[in-house]
């Protein structure tokens, strides 16, 4: 990955799920990354638990960043995103938001969808 001008976050190990600490946080990750799948979820729910390996295995496969945001500590960003449950994935591309998902999507279905989006 080409060096840029934003200093930080680009040395963030993509190979585990970073978890976001605010709207500047998950916007500075989305744009320094070519992929970003981001997880809104919150610890009270069964079906974010279920997808928690999921998301830690496609961080290890895949080229992508997996991001988590806890809804619960951060309710303004998950509403600027229309999350109204849990769990709910938002796929960035190039800087653009290009899917959003609510619910427990399969580790194949979510993994063609990131690869669709990679240039590798």
């Amino acid at each position: 990955m080409a060096t840029d001008a934003h200093s930080g976050s680009s040395d963030l190990p993509t190979d585990e799920p970073v978890h976001v600490e605010g709207a500047d946080h998950l916007d500075g990750i989305v744009a320094e990354h070519d992929v970003v799948l981001v997880d809104f979820y919150a610890d009270w729910c069964g079906p974010c638990k279920m997808l928690e390996p999921v998301i830690e295995g496609l961080a290890e496969e895949t080229e992508a960043v997996m991001a988590k945001v806890d809804v619960d500590a951060n309710q303004q960003l998950a509403g600027a995103y229309g999350v109204r449950g849990v769990p709910t994935l938002v796929l960035f591309a190039d800087g653009e938001q290009v899917e959003q998902h609510t619910g427990v999507l399969p580790a194949d279905r979510l993994r063609n969808m990131i690869e669709g989006y990679t240039n590798e």
